[in-house]
């Protein structure tokens, strides 16, 4: 089936994190005391998962070589503790003025419990006109946005397409079967098909749900909605069975690299920047630092190779990331015209140029036909691809319980029930 409701969406990766403690000096707002008035100073923070300059960071570098008055402070913070940093921040009132949020319910950055615990500033028009068609409900409610679409990730494998061709991978595997036989060829030349951070619940959190798109969603658009009104449940679907029994058998072939229970996001870009492993769980704008990288190989967004041979597949794209207005900010003026400017469709454009990820808008016009999301374009214009499921979930325990749960299903600790039951309390 297709999946039009949500047509014109943007993970990080990207977009998923776990909560784990950090230390919080250095990371306030900006040092301006001053009110709304006349500051031309904030603080901007964002997620980061390696030592490759930040998009969101190089953004706000180009608005202060276009507004010499204006300087930004850059709060970076490690991915796989960014929700809880600020989470913690906004509770202790030294927050950034602006933060990159999701849109939707499902993680600790989420819009919409930022909005329930008032942390967030309501935005004016030149937000509302980018949220996407369709996903209104996930960036704000009665009648107000509370972020600002920054770009259309697609969330899927990212490839290195050279060091695939040199192992032997001439043709990506057209089902999930063959799949599993690349991954026991892989084995025995001491390479791995995937890299996965297995100790990091965003990544695998975030491959449980890559499994999930063609075995649940693809078949069932609304089976979020339906699990909200109590017509099923994790532990009933049959799709989300066997979405866990997948990692469990891509597990056991051997399609993870050494030691990936225990391994962080640096195993990921060292994989496959060197070739020893062909593919990761990430959202596509990956490609991009990748290459930076390892600038010999060629990068490609690709989706899952399903069950069925024939079967094309399904993705995820959506607004994954916004920018958002600490409600407590002292900055506002500064914040907003920011905001407003990365608005404009020259920055978002070049925004999603930066990130190599897809533009908000003007889908249906773009050229797929080269790049790195050729292998994924037809899905796009077919309308084959839906939001992060986690992204309509009520609250980011349920996705904790799905990522924390694949940690145990690679070390044998959990069984798949187990998991589905974990996700089902999460929800109630």
């Amino acid at each position: 089936m297709t999946q039009h409701r949500f047509r014109g969406l943007k993970f990080s990766v990207l977009a998923i994190p776990t909560a784990a403690a950090l230390a919080l000096t250095g990371c306030s707002g900006a040092t301006n005391a001053g009110s709304n008035g006349g500051s031309k100073e904030f603080s901007l923070t964002f997620a980061t998962s390696n030592t490759i300059e930040s998009p969101f960071q190089k953004l706000g570098e180009q608005y202060m070589a276009s507004h010499p008055d204006v300087k930004i402070t850059f709060n970076a913070q490690p991915n796989d503790s960014y929700d809880q940093t600020v989470r913690t921040q906004l509770q202790a009132g030294n927050a950034s003025d602006v933060i990159v949020t999701s849109p939707g319910s499902g993680t600790g950055r989420s819009i919409l419990p930022l909005v329930e615990a008032n942390f967030l500033e309501p935005l004016d028009d030149s937000a509302k006109n980018l949220v996407p068609v369709g996903s209104e409900a996930l960036f704000g409610k009665d009648g107000k946005v509370y972020g600002q679409a920054a770009e259309m990730t697609v969330v899927g494998l990212v490839v290195n397409e050279t060091a695939a061709k040199a192992s032997g991978v001439s043709d990506f595997p057209a089902d999930f079967a063959g799949l599993e036989k690349q991954c026991s060829a892989l084995g025995s030349a001491n390479k791995s098909f995937f890299a996965l951070a297995g100790s990091a619940a965003p990544n695998t959190g975030l491959m449980a749900m890559s499994l999930a798109a063609s075995r649940v969603y693809a078949e069932d658009p609304k089976w979020n909605e339906k699990r909200a009104g109590n017509q099923t449940k994790f532990a009933d679907s049959q799709g989300w069975k066997d979405s866990l029994e997948a990692v469990k058998k891509l597990n056991d072939a051997g399609c993870f690299q050494k030691g990936a229970a225990g391994a962080g996001f640096d195993a990921i870009t060292k994989g496959l920047a060197s070739g020893t492993s062909m593919a990761g769980f990430m959202p596509a704008p990956s490609w991009k630092q990748l290459k930076t990288a390892a600038a010999a190989s060629d990068f490609a967004v690709r989706a899952l190779p399903s069950e069925q041979s024939g079967d094309k597949g399904f993705v995820y794209a959506s607004a994954n990331y916004s920018f958002s207005i600490n409600a407590a900010s002292k900055n506002k003026d500064a914040a907003k015209a920011f905001l407003d400017w990365a608005a404009e469709p020259e920055q978002t454009k070049a925004f999603a140029e930066i990130d190599g990820a897809l533009p908000v808008s003007g889908l249906d016009s773009y050229d797929y036909a080269s790049g790195a999301y050729k292998n994924v374009g037809d899905l796009i214009k077919d309308g084959k691809y839906g939001p992060l499921p986690n992204s309509q979930w009520p609250n980011s325990a349920v996705y904790d319980a799905l990522a924390t749960g694949v940690q145990g299903l690679l070390t044998g600790q959990k069984s798949v029930d187990q998991v589905l039951q974990a996700m089902d309390s999460a929800w109630g």
